[in-house]
């Protein structure tokens, strides 16, 4: 069940690659779905996450805006797709989400700013260049800022891929076979390990968004691992009572089999 991740910037046509890529291996894509179930989540329009992931919100919706809560949502959906097989995910922090499933290639795909300004230009029609660079400046600045605020990482540093492709000097088609080059590599050979990985993974986003949803826990911020059903909590939380509340939350999330509470309340560090 091949899964990509792919990263990109504004006019790098990594939307291009991606469809091929789905129709060649007859897979799935996953981009805009993304922002309709966290605005969803989230109780705000789909125009609003657009709108705060491409650097274009406005300083009363940046400022009211509850970033952690769209960090957490997107991480589950994203991961949930992953674990389901058969897709290509396209931005949304994909390649950093999934960079610890050795299975799943993780892919740069980048053009040179002034190609990717004349594409601009020709998908609005017009010959204001000024106003195209600003807009993939402000587009590329976004998604840098969303990552580093997000996973501690500069977005465009190589080593974070598995590989990075100039669609400058590579055709679309290229850029496409070379992926599917990549992914029958034994290197990316889908593993017991690899997959309980990602099942891990994406078990442990379901129980960060429940703890979310739950009035009582949304402000939990701990660590949360998961393999094979049995999700491990640890760190640090208010008191006992929020201690046993993160617990029930976790243990009714669906694929949860067991917890191991090794959380420890702020009263009783110097215990």
């Amino acid at each position: 069940m091949p899964v990509i991740a792919l990263t990109q910037g504004m006019g790098s046509l990594a939307e291009d690659i991606a469809l091929q890529l789905a129709r060649e291996l007859g897979i799935d894509t996953l981009q805009h779905e993304v922002a309709q179930q966290v605005a969803e989540k989230m109780h705000v329009s789909k125009s609003l996450i657009n709108r705060l992931r491409s650097g274009k919100a406005g300083p009363i919706e940046r400022l009211r805006a509850d970033r952690q809560a769209m960090a957490v949502y997107t991480a589950r959906e994203v991961l949930d797709a992953a674990a389901k097989g058969n897709v290509v995910i396209r931005g949304w922090g994909a390649t950093l989400l999934l960079h610890p499933v050795q299975h799943v290639p993780c892919i740069r795909i980048m053009r040179p700013f002034d190609k990717r300004v004349q594409w601009l230009m020709q998908q609005l029609d017009t010959d204001d260049r000024d106003a195209a660079e600003k807009e993939i400046e402000r587009s590329d600045q976004a998604n840098a800022t969303r990552m580093h605020e997000q996973f501690g990482v500069k977005w465009k540093e190589p080593v974070l891929f598995d590989m990075v492709l100039n669609t400058d000097r590579l055709t679309v088609e290229t850029c496409v076979q070379q992926i599917i080059g990549l992914l029958g590599r034994p290197e990316f050979a889908e593993t017991e390990a690899s997959r309980t990985r990602l099942l891990g993974l994406a078990l442990s986003a379901h129980v960060r968004a429940a703890l979310r949803d739950n009035p009582a826990t949304a402000g939990v911020n701990v660590t949360i691992e998961a393999a094979r059903g049995l999700v491990r909590l640890s760190g640090i939380v208010l008191d006992a009572s929020e201690r046993a509340e993160a617990e029930r939350v976790a243990a009714a999330v669906v694929g949860v089999t067991g917890i191991d509470n090794r959380l420890r309340a702020m009263n009783q560090r110097d215990r």
